[in-house]
C-alpha cells in the first residue's frame, strides 16, 4: 500500500510540475508577452546603439586631435568677419559702410532726383 501511495504522490507532483511549466510557456508565448519582450529588446538595442555612437564620437575626436597635431593644424576656429549691418543700425541720416568704403549720409528726401527709389520696399506679392 505504501508503494501505491508513493507512486500516486509522485505522479500528482509530476502532473502539477508539468502543468505549471506548460502554463508558463503559454503565458510566455501570449501576444502581450511577445510585445513586452520585443519592447525590452528594442530598448536594450537602443542603449547599445547609443553607447556605440558615443564611443565612435569619442574615437573621432581623439583621431581628429591626433591628425591636427601631426599636420600642425590649430584647432581654433577661424575668426568671424565683422557684422555687415551698420547701415541698418545707424539709421538713414548716418554714414554708411558699403564694401569697406564709408559713404556720407545723403541729406536729400525721397522723390528728389538724388533719391530715385522710394523709402518703402516694393511688395512683390501684389497682383500685376
Amino acid at each position: 500500500m505504501f508503494r501505491r501511495t508513493f507512486w500516486f504522490t509522485a505522479g500528482a507532483a509530476a502532473g502539477v510540475w508539468a502543468t505549471s511549466k506548460a502554463h508558463a510557456k503559454l503565458r510566455k508565448l501570449a501576444p502581450e508577452s511577445l510585445v513586452a519582450q520585443a519592447a525590452d529588446r528594442a530598448v536594450e538595442a537602443g542603449g547599445r546603439l547609443r553607447a556605440f555612437a558615443a564611443d565612435v564620437r569619442d574615437g573621432m575626436a581623439v583621431r581628429e586631435a591626433e591628425l591636427d597635431e601631426a599636420l600642425g593644424l590649430t584647432s581654433e576656429p577661424p575668426a568671424l568677419p565683422a557684422p555687415r549691418r551698420p547701415a541698418l543700425e545707424a539709421g538713414r541720416g548716418a554714414a554708411r559702410v558699403i564694401e569697406g568704403r564709408v559713404e556720407p549720409a545723403d541729406p536729400g528726401r525721397p522723390g528728389d532726383p538724388k533719391h530715385p527709389h522710394p523709402t518703402t520696399p516694393n511688395n512683390r506679392n501684389e497682383d500685376h
